[in-house]
């Protein structure tokens, strides 16, 4: 009897100390509130630091996509991020002639199923340091701690760094972790 109430009291607590973690309060970004129970577009709109992600992702033709039920987790461009482009190069990008280009740069920050900061960390540490990820346009996106050991640095396939700046914003479908580069297939 003795151990069937231990085990019933940490099963409780596992439970309680579950809920407590469902209740954290995503993080601001951009100056927006971001609700879990809004999807990946919704808190888009939202944050006014991702105004030019919002208008790529509508030159592209991919908000029905990405309001969808997913899961898909993000790696979210800021409009900083994208202002270190070649001047000229969102305008060019959002041209319809460019749509297929713009796609490919937009689906390759995105990867299937829900990936937290602490997934990216296991991974990581369960491969010598790097975790990698498949995109949904088919090329891979490399994880490791960035320097001074905070934090996440991404490398895209040329080489490309950048740095996850707002890790775990949970979405209805999904997961955004914002970045300040913009990653290259």
């Amino acid at each position: 009897m003795t151990r069937y109430i231990r085990t019933s009291l940490a099963a409780l607590a596992l439970v309680a100390g579950g809920a407590g973690m469902a209740q954290a309060k995503n993080p601001m970004v951009g100056g927006a509130a971001m609700y879990p129970t809004k999807n990946i577009v919704e808190n888009a709109v939202a944050s006014k630091d991702h105004t030019t992600l919002v208008a790529a992702v509508k030159a592209a033709g991919l908000v029905e996509t990405l309001s969808g039920p997913g899961p898909f987790t993000v790696f979210a461009p800021t409009n900083a991020a994208f202002a270190k482009l070649p001047a000229g190069t969102v305008d060019t990008l959002v041209k319809p002639e460019n749509k297929a280009t713009l796609t490919g740069i937009l689906t390759y920050h995105v990867v299937p199923g829900t990936i937290t900061a602490a997934q990216i960390a296991a991974k990581a540490k369960a491969n010598g340091g790097n975790a990698t990820y498949t995109t949904v346009q088919g090329g891979t996106l490399t994880f490791h701690k960035a320097a001074g050991g905070k934090g996440w640095a991404i490398m895209d396939a040329k080489g490309g760094m950048g740095k996850i700046t707002i890790a775990d914003v949970r979405q209805s479908n999904g997961m955004i972790h914002v970045i300040d580069t913009v990653m290259m297939p």
